[in-house]
């Protein structure tokens, strides 16, 4: 028989050995420990942030509608601002599902605040047909204005506790960690009383990655999530090493996605959009990379005002998710790269299907977004890059459709950069259309 390490630490020391297991459990129950905390703050705290940020998005949404109401009064805006109610309603929906039970009292009081905003709007159309104009202005001004405020204040309350607690849970990971490698030391340096050569045995087997763990700790509470403890080992501490790393990475990934993603949209940006396509090209299984692109969009802006710009920036995003999800399947990818561009990957055969769904509804729903005026003469008067005046179309929607079939791209910036070749050249077409090579080279 063998006589291992172990075996030597069970049969000569068995109060060490006694210790160690202390050490290693203490360790283990610790990292549990540590894992709920980190559990709680992905399936809970991120989870509120991103429905308050959903409330606060289709409340705004609301009250933009309303006004907009009150001085173009087209039946068209009153839909936008019911179907924006009802995305209130849901996403505070998803606050009384039972997730989030100290949060009840504040979603049934937003509840019952929208219901009264709905109803004040509902006043304010009747006394729109009925030409008290005056009459309607007030009712926005003064009850809807405390209404709408009081609702804002609510659901930045709600978003401020969870930051708060993620604030807060974080330190507690920071503090729980400081604490058990100092009891995990405590224990090995008890143990180096038992002789020189146990010394020698629990210093290298068990103090020195503990105190990596430690500092690893310390390095992910503050933020600071690419620690590399290097450490190959098949007992318990390899095993905690493990754990402690995934969390590590989930965590990594957590922020950056959090911080990547659009805060416009809500939709995941550009590091997210280059990891899919590496992860896609990694596969070498065919699949298409879409690049949506508005036309004529910055003299809009020009026009219209930043604010509006982001509505139609928001309605496009939504329309996109509408054909993901009628058109395509799970596994496919929306990102929002910035400003008016978008990227869609799908399979390809799907890829063309939800692009066609995506053109032929687009035009329909952009016109909402102009004046009466401007959507019976089919184009807008501003000013071009020189400042002068001239005549510019609504908005339309450009698609590049660019296919790998696994071995063409050999990275993300080649196949972006074949999309944004096709892009340019679809954008000489007229009208909303998509473009794929195929079409390039038959033409």
């Amino acid at each position: 028989m063998k006589l291992t390490i172990y075996r030597k630490l069970l049969l000569s020391y068995l109060a060490m050995a006694l210790l160690t297991v202390l050490a290693s459990a203490y360790a283990v129950f610790s990292l549990r420990q540590l894992n709920d905390l980190a559990y709680r703050i992905i399936s809970e705290d991120f989870a509120i942030v991103d429905l308050s940020k959903k409330i606060l998005d289709a409340l705004i949404a609301q009250e933009s509608a309303a006004k907009r109401y009150l001085i173009l009064r087209d039946p068209t805006i009153e839909e936008i601002f019911w179907t924006r109610s009802r995305e209130f309603k849901s996403s505070v929906g998803g606050l009384n599902k039972g997730r989030f039970p100290a949060l009840e009292p504040a979603s049934a009081r937003l509840s019952v605040l929208h219901i009264r905003y709905d109803g004040l709007f509902a006043m304010q159309i009747e006394q729109v047909r009925q030409g008290q104009i005056e009459e309607a202005q007030a009712l926005s001004e003064i009850p809807g204005r405390q209404t709408i405020d009081e609702m804002a204040l609510l659901v930045r309350g709600i978003q401020k506790g969870a930051e708060t607690a993620i604030n807060e849970r974080m330190n507690e990971i920071k503090a729980r960690g400081d604490r058990a490698s100092r009891l995990t030391v405590a224990l090995s340096l008890v143990s180096v009383l038992a002789g020189i050569l146990i010394v020698l045995l629990v210093t290298y087997n068990i103090s020195r990655p503990l105190r990596r763990l430690e500092k690893a700790t310390a390095e992910i509470a503050e933020g600071r999530f690419d620690h590399d403890l290097r450490l190959n080992r098949r007992d318990e501490i390899g095993s905690l090493v493990h754990a402690f790393g995934a969390m590590a990475r989930r965590l990594k990934v957590l922020e950056e996605l959090n911080l990547d993603a659009s805060p416009l949209t809500g939709l995941p940006g550009n590091l997210a959009i280059e990891r899919e396509i590496e992860k896609r090209l990694a596969e070498k299984a065919p699949f298409a990379l879409c690049h949506v692109d508005l036309d004529n969009f910055k003299p809009f802006v020009d026009m219209y005002g930043y604010a509006w710009g982001s509505e139609v920036i928001k309605e496009v995003a939504r329309l996109l998710i509408v054909q993901m999800k009628t058109a395509g399947a799970p596994e496919d990818f929306l990102g929002h790269i910035g400003g008016d561009d978008f990227v869609i990957i799908s399979e390809p055969l799907r890829a063309e299907r939800i692009c066609r769904e995506v053109v032929a509804g687009f035009d329909g729903r952009i016109r909402t977004f102009y004046t009466e005026q401007d959507r019976e003469k089919g184009f807008f008067i501003g000013k071009d890059r020189e400042g002068r005046q001239r005549k510019f179309p609504l908005i339309t929607v450009t698609i590049a459709i660019v296919t790998n079939d696994g071995t063409r791209f050999g990275n993300p910036l080649d196949m972006a950069e074949a999309a944004a070749q096709l892009k340019e050249y679809a954008k000489t077409l007229p009208g909303s259309n998509y473009v794929t090579e195929k079409d390039v080279q038959g033409g």
